[in-house]
């Protein structure tokens, strides 16, 4: 139904759309600026859903848009006669990939939305950035153009800063710094990674009878296509130099693996490249950590999939060992030391560095079911400390604390509370019949059949999420209630909406994990034929 529509872009310029509209509203009416976004968050939700409900796993890339963005003649003839032009397209498309990660997005941005109920100054400021950190957002998992896909990277950095230098806490400050640093160290390895894949794989030759037209193309598809076919002027030196281009040696190959592993090795985050994270996830105000921990570490995992590993596999198989090895640490460097953390924040930040060590895991296994289980591992966690940190502002507005050995006995005055962690606990500990098993359990089964070893360390990671999730969820819930907390109010609907919303999913993907994993079928198969042609598999 939507195949010649462009939803694509309609999804993403949606909130740009929002975010002019809310400036035009009066400074004070921050009912008005609220309702205003909500609709514009609201919409591409819906629509998404809509993609995702009629998606064919069948067809890859089922929804594709293509527009000419820029071309930019250049003064060189590499032949006579000949033009030389660097193009890059408006080029969206979703597949078994980038469509989950979609309609996380969708979801985890809108119940933020609904999260930000408790801001409470500079709402114009505050939303516009909200709306253009979401298309940020949108953008990075639907373009198809590397250019294109840097810049939209480069998009969500910009509010980011804002959001937790203007609406967080006491170290608001040198958290967002830190965050710009760290991040825009990333970005400029990323940049250098992409442009060596531009300038060597992204050339292309229309030789016609009279005249030929030789381009740099930004464009996933182009590039994959040269760096897969042994013909082309990027894989064949010889060709190359007919030409005067310089062909992709195995040189460039791994200098732009190893600079895109560290660029998005920092969001994913990879240890040591983590403490930045630590930061945002004490100090953001926590609607806009719901963002970053629930999505935005996962803009690393897809670019990591998606340009490193499809685009490089060859590179991808011969780092597998240090990836799974990293993975392993990650795991149990941030486990144990959630174990031992005296405030909820941080004991939820080092879980996150924890969990998103079994994305590594599944990442290295090179294999169907632990790819698999990265990307439901990657969805699952993006739902579940979503719902975490939507608890911890919650409890934060209501007691201004969120150290454990100040709270206790909370199930008595905030039961529904009480009782959405409990459930948020039990799954991030990966109990059966909740989203965070199916991930856990497919990516470590993925890495299994290659790497037994790493795969029995990791999995020391899950008795350690079971001590540090029950000692903190316990400690908050159960035990003797301070006098001062007796009183406390219960969620109300605007705060209950969400929860119970993230709750669902939770437990839809838990009991029913084929409404996910059917649609990721497929997607990895352009990844997984490359390395068995390699292996001779």
């Amino acid at each position: 139904m939507l195949e010649n529509f462009p939803v694509l872009s309609l999804i993403l310029l949606l909130p740009v759309v929002g975010a002019f509209v809310v400036l035009l509203l009066p400074n004070d009416r921050g009912n008005w600026q609220r309702a205003t976004a909500l609709v514009f968050t609201l919409i591409p939700l819906a629509l998404s859903l809509v993609l995702f409900a009629q998606y064919n796993a069948s067809r890859a890339e089922a929804y594709t848009e293509r527009y000419t963005w820029l071309s930019i003649p250049l003064n060189k003839e590499l032949l006579q006669g000949a033009s030389l032009h660097v193009n890059f397209d408006h080029h969206l498309a979703v597949d078994g990939i980038s469509l989950p990660l979609l309609v996380l997005s969708a979801v985890v941005c809108a119940m933020a939305l609904l999260a930000s109920v408790h801001i409470h100054k500079r709402w114009k400021t505050y939303y516009f950035l909200f709306l253009i950190l979401e298309a940020g957002i949108y953008g990075v998992f639907m373009t198809r153009d590397l250019i294109e896909f840097f810049i939209f990277f480069e998009l969500t950095l910009i509010p980011m800063f804002f959001l937790i230098g203007i609406w967080g806490y006491e170290g608001r400050e040198k958290a967002a710094v830190k965050f710009l640093v760290y991040n825009g160290f990333g970005s400029a390895a990323m940049l250098l990674g992409l442009l060596i894949l531009v300038a060597t794989a992204g050339f292309t030759a229309d030789i016609a009878a009279e005249s030929a037209r030789f381009q740099y193309s930004g464009s996933y598809d182009v590039i994959f296509r040269n760096l897969t076919d042994p013909e082309s002027a990027a894989s064949n030196a010889s060709l190359g130099a007919a030409v005067g281009v310089a062909a992709v040696s195995d040189t460039l190959k791994w200098a732009s693996f190893v600079l895109l592993l560290v660029a998005f090795g920092v969001k994913i985050p990879i240890f040591p490249l983590h403490t930045w994270m630590l930061r945002v996830h004490t100090e953001a105000p926590p609607s806009i950590v719901m963002i970053h921990s629930g999505v935005l570490l996962k803009m690393g995992v897809y670019g990591l999939i998606r340009f490193g590993g499809f685009l490089l596999p060859a590179q991808l198989e011969s780092w597998a060992g240090v990836i799974a090895t990293l993975g392993v640490i990650n795991i149990l460097y941030g486990a144990v030391l959630a174990c031992v953390q005296k405030e909820f924040k941080l004991v939820l930040a080092y879980s996150s560095v924890s969990h998103m060590g079994v994305v590594l895991l599944g990442i290295a296994s090179l294999n169907e079911a632990g790819l698999q289980g990265a990307l439901f591992q990657s969805v699952s966690h993006g739902l579940i400390s979503a719902l975490m940190f939507l608890i911890v502002g919650n409890l934060y507005e209501r007691t201004k604390t969120t150290m454990l050995n100040e709270l206790g006995g909370l199930a008595k005055s905030v039961p529904f509370m009480s009782g959405i962690l409990l459930t948020a606990g039990l799954a991030s500990l990966g109990l059966p019949g909740l989203s965070g098993f199916v991930g856990e359990f497919m990516s470590f089964l993925g890495l299994f059949a290659s790497m037994k070893w790493l795969t029995a360390l990791g999995v020391l990671g899950i008795l350690f999420a079971a001590v540090y999730v029950l000692r903190s969820v316990l400690s908050i819930t159960f035990g003797p209630t301070p006098e001062r907390w007796a009183g406390m109010k219960d969620a109300r609907f605007i705060e209950a909406v969400p929860m119970v919303t993230l709750t669902a999913l939770i437990v839809l993907l838990g009991v029913y994990p084929s409404i996910l994993t059917e649609i990721m079928q497929g997607g990895f198969s352009g990844l997984l034929e490359q390395i068995q042609l390699r292996t001779g598999g």
